[in-house]
Order: C-alpha cells, then sequence, then structure tokens
C-alpha cells in the first residue's frame, strides 16, 4: 500500500509504517537542515522540499492509499506559546486538510502534542475534527504513552486516525504491551560517547554517537533531568540543550523550588548523545544522522515519532484495511 507524508522531518514516523509494509513513495519536508538526513535513510521516497502552503494537488502522488504527517506542535505545547490555530504553525492543520481533501486516499493519520486536547484547546481540536469529517473522514482520536510500545520512553502524544466514510471501517488503537524497555536496553553497548567538535568526524565505532557539551541554564536546572538505567528515558525534546542527562551522570537533587543541583562529581555530567537519543526514539543504528550543527541532529529526533510507536499504529492500520479486503 502506498503512502504519502506530510512535515516528515528524519522519517521516524514514515520508517514505523515502512516496517509495517507500507510503502512510503512521496514525502515532503520543508527543512532544508533535514533533507541530507532524509534522503539518506529514504533511498526510494521522492522527497517534496516545497513550504505545503505551496504544495499544489498536481504535486501529490494519484491513488495514494494513506497520508500521515504530523504538523508543527509548538503551537499547541503545554510549554509553549498555547497559541494553537492564531499561531502560523498552528495554521498548518489547514494545508494538511487541504491536501488530504483533494487525494481521498482510504486513511490519514496526524499525530501532535497532548495540550492539542488540553482545556484551552479543546474547541480549536474539535474544530479540527470537524474539518476532517466535512473532508469525508471517520476519525478517532487517542493519547498514547509510547512507553507502552516497545518504546524506553516516557512521551504522550495525541494520534488521530481517519477513515474515509465510504470503507465503513471501525478502527481500533492498539492496545498498550506488557513488555516494556529501559536505558540499560539501549544504552548497554554505547560505551565510546565522545564530545561534538564542529569540523571534526566522529570516529566511534557506532555512527552519532556524540554529545553537545556545555552549561546547563537555569530552565534545565528548574527540575530533574536524569533517570537510572533500570527506568525509562525522560522524553527526547527537540533541541540539544534539554536533551536527558546520561544515567551515569550524578543525581539531581532538588535544593528548592524549581532548582536542582548535581550530586557528586560535575566532571561526570554529560547529556545523552545523539544515538542514545535516537535509541531512545527507537531509530535503528543503521539510520545515519547527517548534520554540521549538532543542534539539528537534536532537533530532528526529538520531533520525530518513535519508530516503534509508529510500527505498531501502522499495524493496526493494515489490520483494519485488511478486513474490507477480504
Amino acid at each position: 500500500m502506498k503512502i504519502g507524508a506530510l512535515f516528515s522531518g528524519a522519517g521516524g514516523l514514515d520508517l514505523g509504517f515502512e516496517q509495517a509494509g507500507f510503502d512510503v513513495v512521496w514525502a515532503n519536508e520543508y527543512d532544508k537542515t533535514i533533507w541530507a538526513t532524509y534522503r539518506y535513510n529514504h533511498k526510494n521516497t521522492i522527497l517534496n522540499t516545497k513550504s505545503i502552503r505551496d504544495i499544489s494537488n498536481n504535486d501529490i502522488p494519484k491513488n495514494l492509499d494513506g497520508i500521515i504527517g504530523g504538523p508543527p506542535c509548538q503551537s499547541w505545547s503545554l510549554a509553549g506559546s498555547m497559541k494553537g490555530i492564531d499561531d502560523e504553525r498552528g495554521s498548518l492543520f489547514f494545508e494538511y486538510i487541504r491536501l488530504l481533501k483533494y487525494a481521498q486516499p482510504k486513511f490519514f493519520l496526524a499525530e501532535n502534542v497532548k495540550g492539542i486536547v488540553s482545556k484551552a484547546h479543546l474547541a480549536e481540536f474539535n474544530n479540527i475534527l470537524n474539518l476532517f469529517d466535512e473532508a469525508g473522514y471517520n476519525c478517532k482520536y487517542k493519547v498514547l504513552n509510547a512507553y507502552d510500545y516497545e518504546v524506553p520512553q516516557t512521551r504522550e502524544r495525541v494520534f488521530i486516525v481517519g477513515f474515509r466514510k465510504d470503507l465503513e471501517i471501525d478502527f481500533v488503537f492498539p492496545e498498550p504491551l506488557n513488555q516494556k524497555l529501559y536505558l540499560e536496553d539501549i544504552l548497554f553497548d554505547l560505551d565510546d560517547a565522545c564530545p561534538f567538535e564542529k569540523g571534526k568526524p566522529n570516529n566511534t565505532i557506532i555512527p552519532n554517537n556524540e554529545y553537545l557539551t556545555g552549561s546547563f541554564s537555569s530552565m534545565y536546572m528548574s527540575r530533574n533531568r536524569r533517570r537510572n538505567f533500570n527506568q525509562p528515558s525522560f522524553t527526547i525534546q527537540a533541541g540539544g540543550r534539554h536533551a536527558p542527562l546520561h544515567p551515569s551522570s550524578p543525581e539531581m537533587i532538588k535544593v528548592e523550588k524549581d532548582k536542582f543541583e548535581f550530586n557528586g562529581d560535575y566532571d561526570n555530567v554529560r547529556r545523552m548523545t545523539v544515538r542514545e537519543c535516537s535509541r531512545a526514539q527507537t531509530f535503528p543504528d543503521s539510520f545515519i544522522f547527517q548534520y554540521k550543527n549538532i543542534n539539528d541532529a537534536y532537533k530532528m529526533i526529538g520531533n520525530a515519532v518513535p519508530v516503534n510507536l509508529s510500527k505498531h499504529i501502522a499495524l493496526s492500520i493494515k489490520e483494519a484495511l485488511n478486513k474490507i479486503q477480504k
């Protein structure tokens, strides 16, 4: 089954669907710092690099079975501006719906932060659901925690899945799995981490196993950023400055409201590497991130949908589609 991907980023969502047996034939990503990574890892996918606002109907491949993608989420984040649809980025949902309405694939999937269903944005969210309905789709949405789907990370996101009304599909989201993964499951063999040095090649055994150096801001020190090996990672964020600490770092001790300190040798404090964060997002080591600025790597990884979570949702979608073909 052929699908197109919007707001692809590095392609974590795309890869999960590929692992579930879908063929991602076309993708769109406007951020030029991501293009090399996407093309390297998705060699059989045509990459469109226009702004979604400039994509015409003729740009979309014909006869797609599905469209997937997550419009930018900063506008809806509880930790961000919370401007929602009033923000230029939040309004990109309308562009997503415009292209969906034209292409009329069998299904679509849209992903966003949990804040989009918060009380502050619920009216706007319901409006978006109504627009999907007017475009011809029966929709269901659910907040899923990646930790429940073979991802060693606590990460809650909203997923909207819609099927074309004429298919009469009653979609069911995948149930949480009993199998859980922890930091020790992904970090056990990454023992040659090195600091990132601009202009110098990474010579670690496993590619991209380098970390951002530098001080920790007061915002970073306002809460705990370290978890133990026998715990899942904190949410991987889209920026190196806020990457979780490696569990070998000293514990963070709360000294007063919104202020933590390191309890131990400061020299042993370090952020998780690009590869460690990518493993927390369940990218395989064969997935190579290409960048000149290490912050671009952390951004690509933090903005991605965890691959394993994507795969489990894709398998549920595939199962639903197979029922109508029997």
